[in-house]
């Protein structure tokens, strides 16, 4: 008979087997938590200018926690803070610190914060949820990042984290709007430079909230908010806080803050990078709402007898540089086409209000290459704009400033370029100087140069005969039914 053999023994084997995988999952264990402890997440990637541009509504985060139960119990109705996404892997949970700063373009840098945001104005700081950010932020909010004379005046904004485990200073006063911080320091003073610069981005960053935003400037200039505070008035509906003369102990409390204005390009908005779409023109429906401006096409004035019903002619002069030498022979010239002339000289003086309404009026308006051009802004759509570009090879400082922005304001853009004969540096430098035949080998010696020789040092005086051509081609761009002169 077959013996019957015992089966192997197996029992040790498998505890060992079962210490080895305990062993395992101990180590798995022990390696996590110091992964949680001592591991922080890596930051996400930029996101576009089109999703920074949009609310970020994210969960609650165990940081988030942190923060409230250090909060003094009279400011626990701030409401909820909004934080970052959580990864989870292995069970254990991390907070993404994302950029809060960006490029929005070669001009321009913008930082957001969604949250509790607490802004010292005289520090020129933003205290953020520590779960917003993770290192500072420091930032110029002012649209000419490339531009050192500009900038070198304009002081710099941090946006900082604040310890978990510390309170966050306290509210002084509680605002339940947005704010957007900026500067108005800079090139303003210009009225080239306070459009380009500060007013088209400050449209740019605030139409979007109706008026429920709160601006907070730095580097103030008292005089030039009296200038623009109808312009103010109309993107904001509260009063301008004022970072340079705010109380030093003052503690503002935000749910959202930007800081910076975005910049799109001269004189212009870029509709696809706005919020809903919105460009110049209802940037100019602002304005007329802002001055009351009568005007929003170039249509005639009144019945076939009204007077009034002549296209009129606005010529912008100027006095120290780029002056019509025979301005008062233009306006006669131009009378005797049928045009109702007016002559004004707009400066940092003028009364803005009245200024805009007698641009408004206007169906043509002319002038030399200048900041007073700018006001082509007030003009009604279908207006002609003629820029009179001084010699020197400046056609593309004449295209970038004010030619390029005249379509997307519904304006005809029109340009008279001086000649040698028609320029005061005929008088001043022989015919074969190079200032005179060669303006090319002047630029290559760089701006300054180029702006001393034919910006600052140059007059003009255009041919009547020649002007009255570029006048009658302008008086059939009107819906006046002027086809001949």
């Amino acid at each position: 008979m077959k013996s019957l053999r015992a089966p192997p023994r197996l029992e040790p084997r498998r505890t060992g087997n079962a210490l080895i995988v305990a062993a395992m999952l101990l180590s798995l264990c022990i390696l996590s938590l110091i992964k949680a402890r001592y591991c922080s997440a890596p930051y996400a990637k930029l996101r576009s200018f089109a999703e920074i541009e949009q609310p970020i509504e994210v969960p609650e985060s165990a940081a988030a926690k942190s923060w409230e139960a250090a909060l003094p119990e009279d400011e626990d109705d701030e409401g909820d803070v909004a934080t970052p996404p959580k990864i989870v892997a292995e069970e254990t949970v991390t907070v993404i610190s994302r950029p809060i700063c960006s490029e929005t373009s070669k001009r321009s840098n913008v930082c957001r914060a969604e949250g509790d945001a607490r802004l010292r104005g005289s520090s020129r700081t933003i205290f953020l949820h520590p779960s917003l950010t993770d290192r500072e932020w420091k930032i110029k909010p002012y649209c000419r990042k490339h531009d050192g004379p500009a900038m070198k005046n304009i002081e710099e904004w941090t946006l900082k984290p604040l310890a978990s485990n510390e309170p966050p200073p306290r509210c002084t006063v509680h605002h339940k709007v947005p704010a957007l911080v900026f500067s108005i320091g800079g090139f303003t003073g210009n009225l080239f430079h306070d459009f380009t610069d500060v007013i088209v981005p400050l449209f740019i960053s605030s139409y979007q909230f109706h008026g429920e935003v709160q601006f907070v400037v730095s580097e103030n200039k008292p005089w030039w908010v009296t200038k623009f505070i109808s312009i103010m008035n109309q993107l904001s509906n509260y009063d301008i806080i004022d970072a340079d003369d705010d109380d030093p102990d003052a503690v503002r409390c935000f749910p959202r803050v930007i800081v910076g204005l975005s910049f799109h390009k001269e004189l212009g908005v870029d509709p696809s990078k706005t919020a809903t779409g919105y460009s110049m023109v209802e940037f100019k429906a602002m304005l007329r709402k802002a001055y009351g401006l009568e005007r929003p096409t170039a249509a005639p004035w009144g019945d076939q007898w009204d007077a009034k019903r002549k296209p009129r002619l606005l010529i912008i002069s100027r006095r120290k540089t780029r002056a019509f030498l025979n301005e008062r022979g233009m306006a006669d010239m131009a009378m005797s086409l049928g045009f109702d002339v007016r002559v004004s000289e707009p400066d940092n003086t003028t009364d803005l209000a009245k200024f805009a309404r007698l641009v408004n009026s206007a169906d043509v308006m002319i002038g030399v290459h200048g900041a007073g051009l700018t006001n082509m802004v007030f003009l009604p759509a279908g207006a002609v704009l003629i820029q009179v570009v001084p010699m020197g090879g400046l056609d593309w400082v004449a295209r970038d400033t004010f030619k390029k922005p005249s379509s997307d304001m519904q304006l005809k853009y029109m340009d008279y370029h001086i000649k040698a004969d028609e320029s005061s540096l005929s008088d001043q430098y022989p015919k074969n100087h190079p200032v005179i035949k060669d303006p090319d080998s002047i630029q290559k010696q760089g701006w300054y140069t180029t702006s001393k020789i034919y910006l600052e040092n140059q007059n003009v005086k255009p041919r009547l005969r020649r002007l009255r051509n570029t006048l009658l081609e302008a008086l059939r761009h009107l819906p006046h039914g002027r086809k001949e002169a």
